[in-house]
């Protein structure tokens, strides 16, 4: 009832109050004047009682229109998980600092968090049945390491129509894509940024002593290339800016082949094991587009059993295999992605969604969309 309503109410009963009141009394008492010279005490009680009455509701009902207690969050959510493959190595390290960060907000929270983790092997249309398996067990949320970033709108299709906001990662949809819906998000890595430092160790090093990649002393650094797959954002930046930063640097280089690896070590390795064979004490630099094609460089290198003329290897990612080999010096350098900041930002930005929160509260974004990851160079 409005407050203008219970007034109202009172002020009718308060009325009838009296007349009942005066009703009660002798006929002398009636009259106007004895009234209140026989039986003051009695009218002001009554006036008492209404004032009293009258602030006690009123008390009530300014206490009912106070602002409501906030609403209990949910005691669980479901995010699914689709990677492009699980067998990858920052993928899974990716994973494994999800899985870790996950349990340290359940413990702060109090909120159950189920991850459903899909595996897609490469392919897209396995990955697409995921998506549907994901949107059925009513998933809140999908983070989507997406098999071909040029195939994207099936899943976007999907999601949208089920009204499941999706954080992609680590392999970018197109920008027509992520511009179809206001829910779609990504989180990665600059790829340039990478690729830069990645020179940038190699360039350090040349100008502090040529002779450490210009090892037979003829002027000129004579390099392989390993690169990931010919359809990813990372692997044409990373090849393009790392090459151009040691151009800028003063390097002066010389490629003697590359191929696609496809972010394979056991790519790299054969790939590299037939690269000695073909330009025997050629090869100074072998430049590797990750970790993990860097590492099968060196699996070949260890092999042919070459020993003080090795070339110098460096890779991407920091991986926690690709740092030990740093650490025991058969990898020259490598760039360190901060995973556990990306799971973080990851999982926050699909919390955020699921409990239908503005996930740039959560996240620094980049056009309201895109978060970027640093790197850090590290060197033996």
């Amino acid at each position: 009832m409005k407050l203008s309503g219970m007034l109202s109410k009172i002020m009718d009963n308060y009325i009838c109050l009296r007349r009942v009141s005066l009703a009660t009394l002798p006929e002398a008492c009636r009259h106007r004047r004895t009234r209140r010279r026989i039986f003051p005490g009695h009218l002001a009680s009554i006036s008492a009682i209404f004032a009293l009455v009258s602030c006690t509701l009123v008390s009530c009902t300014l206490t009912s229109c106070a602002t409501p207690a906030k609403p209990t969050p949910p005691a669980s959510m479901r995010i699914g998980v689709l990677l492009y493959r699980g067998d990858d190595t920052f993928i899974n390290t990716v994973r494994t600092e999800l899985e870790e960060y996950v349990k340290e907000y359940e413990q702060e929270t109090g909120v159950k968090v189920t991850l459903d983790m899909f595996d897609g092997k490469s392919n897209q249309n396995t990955q697409n049945n995921q998506v549907d398996r994901a949107i059925s067990l009513n998933c809140d949320a999908l983070c989507v390491n997406i098999v071909d970033r040029f195939a994207a709108g099936v899943i976007i299709d999907k999601a949208m129509a089920a009204g499941v906001p999706v954080v992609f990662f680590n392999r970018a949809p197109v920008e027509e894509d992520m511009n179809r819906w206001e829910k779609l998000y990504y989180i990665g890595t600059e790829p340039k940024e990478s690729a830069v430092l990645q020179g940038g160790i190699l360039v350090d090093a040349y100008q502090k002593d040529k002779s450490a990649l210009d090892a037979n002393g003829d002027g000129k650094v004579s390099y392989v290339l390993l690169e990931g797959e010919n359809n990813h954002q990372d692997s044409l930046v990373r090849t393009e800016w790392s090459i151009q930063t040691l151009k800028d640097g003063g390097v002066p280089l010389e490629k003697i082949t590359g191929g696609i690896a496809n972010w394979e070590r056991t790519q790299a390795s054969a790939l590299m094991e037939s690269w000695l064979e073909d330009y025997p004490g050629q090869i100074e630099l072998v430049i590797a587009n990750n970790d993990d094609m860097a590492l099968g460089a060196i699996d070949a290198v260890d092999r042919a059993g070459l020993i003080g003329k090795t070339p110098k290897i460096v890779g991407i990612d920091g991986t926690p295999v690709g740092k030990e080999a740093l650490k025991a010096g058969k990898l020259f350098g490598t760039v360190e992605a901060d995973t556990r900041q990306f799971a973080k930002v990851m999982f926050d930005i699909a919390a955020a969604l699921s409990l239908g929160r503005d996930p740039a509260a959560v996240a620094d974004l980049t056009d309201g969309k895109y978060f970027w990851s640093p790197w850090s160079p590290l060197t033996s």
